[in-house]
């Protein structure tokens, strides 16, 4: 194995340093609501981001990713996946957390242990689909609009319940839960508010759908204030995005 080059382990020690600060945001939040930091799980977003990156975070003892575009997710943890097989590490697991294209869809099935962003029937089909034709098991999340604006992504509240029975009628798609992305502009305790409500709804008709994937880099404490389980940060772990030619 070769030694990490100067650029390589400044890189790791910045790495370090985010992710410990955001643990430790993690932990202060928990704490003024009366929560188990170990309930959390955080999401470490790395779309635009090396491989490198996400090999140093998971060396990190980082266990969860998140990306949003199908060829870049992919491709990237290809050889994420490649790179620790060899020492017998079955590598992280994968959170598909962008707004989906029902014909890639199945593609992303194939590859993504959870696909956070499921908004519509025509959907659950396509995802259900992939998983069938790559015989694996499919975890999946709501995502929810909370500001009733769809083109963005995300079933609106009233329509819900009705997703996650078509979600949960495929043998091969495991609910999981609800995500969503507080509105711009808003406040995201009520955004988040809005979404506990929504989840406790369909936990109510299936009682192993109980992930909350909310809060992100700016607004995680109004997250697990509001139940969330899972957290999706990126910048604040991994600085701002690189710049794409």
């Amino acid at each position: 194995m070769t030694a990490p080059t100067g650029a390589e382990q400044a890189r790791r020690e910045q790495l370090r340093d985010r992710l410990a600060a955001v643990h430790e945001r993690i932990a202060l939040a928990c704490a003024d609501c009366g929560r188990d930091p170990e309930e959390v799980t955080l999401i470490v977003v790395t779309k635009y981001f090396p491989a490198s990156d996400v090999l140093l975070l998971h060396d990190l003892g980082v266990n969860h990713f998140g990306e949003n575009r199908d060829q870049e997710a992919g491709e990237k943890f290809d050889q994420v996946r490649n790179a620790l097989s060899g020492a017998g590490d079955p590598g992280p697991t994968l959170h598909f957390i962008g707004q989906l294209q029902t014909n890639k869809a199945a593609h992303v099935a194939r590859y993504a242990d959870v696909i956070q962003s499921v908004d519509r029937p025509k959907l659950v089909g396509a995802v259900a689909k992939g998983a069938q034709a790559s015989h694996r098991t499919v975890q999946v999340l709501l995502q929810v609009s909370l500001d009733g604006d769809t083109s963005r992504g995300g079933v609106l509240p009233e329509d819900a319940t009705a997703l996650a029975d078509a979600v949960a009628a495929h043998q091969l798609l495991r609910l999981r839960g609800v995500m969503a992305v507080a509105p711009l502009e808003s406040d995201p305790d009520a955004a988040f508010a809005r979404l506990r409500e929504v989840a406790d709804g369909i936990r109510s008709r299936h009682p192993g759908a109980d992930w909350i994937s909310a809060g992100m880099s700016g607004d995680l404490e109004a997250g697990l204030r509001h139940g969330a389980t899972h957290l999706r940060v990126g910048t604040a772990i991994l600085g701002s995005r690189p710049s794409l030619l």
